[in-house]
């Protein structure tokens, strides 16, 4: 009997030691929980590309991080935004934004029709779909005025030559480095002037299209204004 009450108090003393350590270190988990999801988001985006899935996950990110806001900080927020550039070209844009203090998530799906002075020489109707998950940084609280950011785009792409005898897809994974300034003109809803340089860090370096040499750029300056807003 006296063995039995041993093994009982060994027991509790573990069950203790245990609630103890998990007393003395609280992860972060609603960062944990976001950085999670985006990197869902962005496997799904670039392994299963369909849109569908896609935009399941965006809306599970976001919604979850709006109910959580109850029990969360008040520098914590969510917003969405669209981007002019896409829209002009005969594409689409859409993008979903989880911020925390001055930290920005974003996650982008976009079609761009490339304009032909921007295409080489002998090519025509390229397009891409485009996928990211961004992070900023806002140098004030707020999500408003100056912002810098970095993160990793997939690119899917297709393109025929002068001729238009065939399309030819291809593909590239690029890294991207970006600013701009947020001005809000009433209450959250703002305006987001932005540049960026795009840098291919993998896919294709040329593609054959009717027998011409068709070479994706290496570096791709961009720059546009989104309109936007948030909780």
């Amino acid at each position: 009997m006296s063995g039995g009450v041993t093994k009982q108090s060994r027991v509790s003393k573990r069950e203790l030691s245990t609630t103890g350590l998990l007393r003395a270190y609280t992860p972060p988990t609603r960062q944990l929980e976001i950085t999670l999801n985006i990197f869902i988001i962005t496997y799904n985006m670039i392994f299963k590309s369909y849109k569908f899935k896609t935009l399941i996950s965006i809306f599970f990110l976001v919604t979850s991080s709006a109910f959580a806001q109850q029990t969360e900080s008040q520098h914590t927020t969510v917003g969405f935004e669209l981007d002019a550039l896409p829209y002009i070209t005969g594409g689409y844009y859409g993008s979903g934004w989880v911020g925390h203090n001055k930290m920005r998530y974003r996650v982008v799906v976009a079609k761009i029709s490339v304009p032909d002075f921007a295409v080489p020489d002998g090519f025509t109707n390229n397009e891409l779909q485009a996928y990211a998950a961004i992070v900023d940084y806002f140098l004030k609280p707020d999500f408003e005025k100056w912002w810098v950011g970095t993160g990793v785009e997939y690119w899917k792409g297709k393109i025929q030559s002068d001729a238009q005898l065939s399309t030819v897809a291809y593909d590239q994974t690029v890294f991207t480095l970006g600013g701009g300034y947020v001005w809000k003109f009433y209450k959250n809803f703002y305006l987001n002037p932005w540049a960026a340089v795009h840098l291919r860090i993998a896919g294709n370096t040329e593609v054959l299209v009717d027998g011409e040499e068709f070479k994706p750029s290496f570096f791709t300056p961009e720059a546009s204004i989104k309109v936007g807003w948030h909780f």
